[in-house]
């Protein structure tokens, strides 16, 4: 099987984050442009410690993408701590992230580029609580499988962009490897420790990037650690190979789709997430 590496290891700086002071977020793709990260849109990094007080955030719309809400570190009310949200914008939703009290919070956000074909998909919202989510738990790693397949488990995530999502942690000097299906790139993002891939070593704050894949063949990536707390997370997708134009919170196929957007959104014509129909909301049971 063909083995991947890593092209190359980029790192962002961390700065003040648009929630105010004690919001510090790193913007992990740090200007790459869409034709080198595709599917990948944004990836943001999120550290709250947040004191309270006058109300930050709000309700806003998005369209033509879908939105993955990792909780690294929650508050155990409204953000638990590994949970997973996969909201699809498709032709356009409203959500609300408030906060007014105070919080102590480690987040992971992407976005995720709709193919074109999908752009305009009815809104859902999927969520996964650690307890749900498949797990392999030995003496010497952990693996949580969000989305896709990793080591015999499959995600019960519904994907509209193939998608793999698995954090891995890790004691030193063991290894674990991760299969990816044909055209799949992306990164790996280490949150603590240090991972080799082939000659490449990845530190803490890092993302190594995969190298581009060749044939249509499945390829295998293989990581080992080399600190007793290693800790990063794979996402890897099946790029789309077709320009987007990107504009505030929404993706379309050109810029009058931005446009209609906006209008649609001044309207009232996108639906607030709270009231979406059950049927396009799923909150994954949890395992007997």
């Amino acid at each position: 099987m063909l083995q991947r590496t890593i092209s190359r290891i980029t790192q962002s700086p961390w700065h003040q984050g648009f929630l105010g002071t004690g919001h510090r977020a790193s913007a992990v793709l740090n200007g790459m442009p869409y034709s080198e990260s595709d599917p990948f849109i944004l990836f943001m990094d999120d550290l709250l410690n947040l004191s309270g007080g006058e109300a930050v955030g709000g309700a806003h719309p998005h369209a033509g993408f879908e939105t993955l809400t990792l909780v690294l570190k929650g508050n155990e009310k409204d953000w638990k701590t590994g949970s997973f949200e996969l909201m699809t914008a498709g032709k356009g939703i409203v959500h609300t992230e408030e906060i007014t009290s105070e919080q102590n919070l480690h987040i992971l956000q992407v976005w995720l580029a709709l193919p074109p074909q999908k752009r305009w998909t009815e809104p859902f919202w999927q969520k996964i609580e650690l307890e749900d989510v498949p797990t392999i738990q030995t003496d010497d790693y952990q693996i949580l499988v969000y989305s896709g397949a990793s080591n015999g488990l499959v995600s019960p995530l519904q994907n509209h962009t193939p998608l793999t999502l698995v954090d891995f942690k890790i004691k030193a000097n063991q290894s674990v490897s991760q299969i990816l299906p044909p055209g799949y790139i992306g990164l790996i993002y280490v949150l603590s420790g240090v991972v080799c891939v082939g000659y490449k070593t990845i530190e803490a704050g890092q993302a190594g990037w995969l190298d581009k894949p060749v044939g249509a063949l499945e390829s295998e990536i293989t990581f080992t650690s080399t600190s007793d707390q290693t800790h990063f997370i794979v996402y890897a997708a099946r790029a789309h190979q077709v320009p987007i134009v990107s504009y505030g919170p929404f993706i379309g196929d050109q810029m009058e789709d931005i446009a209609r957007l906006y209008k649609e959104y001044r309207n009232g014509e996108m639906p607030h997430l709270n009231n979406l129909p059950t049927r396009q909301k799923i909150v994954y049971a949890q395992k007997v």
